[in-house]
């Protein structure tokens, strides 16, 4: 169905909207990411990693929609902060792996808490059913536009 044609898409601020949310809640995550000496971004990396057994970079890499050398970077950063370590795959040797380390492991168990009280921040303004509307229509446009990894989360496709 189209929507937008040349000549009404200035008018339309849905983009804009939509990326502006996302720049936000990276920027309210931040606020709530301070104490614990990590970025928006590797917030992402460790709760993707803990809640989807993401063990590969290029899994991972997929997951976050990065570059091999950005997720390097971000691989290596977090390996300095000793959150996360990188092992030769037992199975094999040409794939490395990614662990959570005790301190990551630690870290991993607060993400939760630190994600709902910055969500909560963001979204608060929100009645019960207008975020479960929000939630339904994002689902919508991501499976509309084959997304797999939202697929994936809700169990509708297993790319494994």
């Amino acid at each position: 169905m189209s929507h937008f044609t040349p000549e009404n898409f200035s008018e339309c601020n849905l983009g804009l909207l939509i990326g502006r949310t996302a720049v936000l809640k990276d920027m309210v995550l931040e606020t709530h990411l301070t104490e614990y000496a990590i970025t928006a971004a590797q917030f992402k990396v460790l709760i993707i990693m803990e809640r989807f057994g993401v063990d590969t970079p290029a899994e991972l890499s997929r997951h976050m929609g990065l570059d091999s050398g950005s997720i390097t970077r971000m691989l290596d950063r977090l390996e300095h902060k000793d959150l996360i370590c990188r092992r030769r795959s037992e199975t094999d040797r040409r794939q490395v792996q990614l662990l959570l380390k005790e301190e990551g492991l630690k870290l991993a168990g607060l993400l939760p808490h630190i994600g709902a009280n910055a969500m909560n921040e963001l979204l608060g303004g929100l009645e019960p059913q207008e975020l479960q509307d929000l939630e339904r229509i994002l689902t919508k446009i991501l499976l509309a536009a084959n997304d797999s990894l939202t697929a994936r989360w809700l169990g509708i496709g297993d790319e494994r």
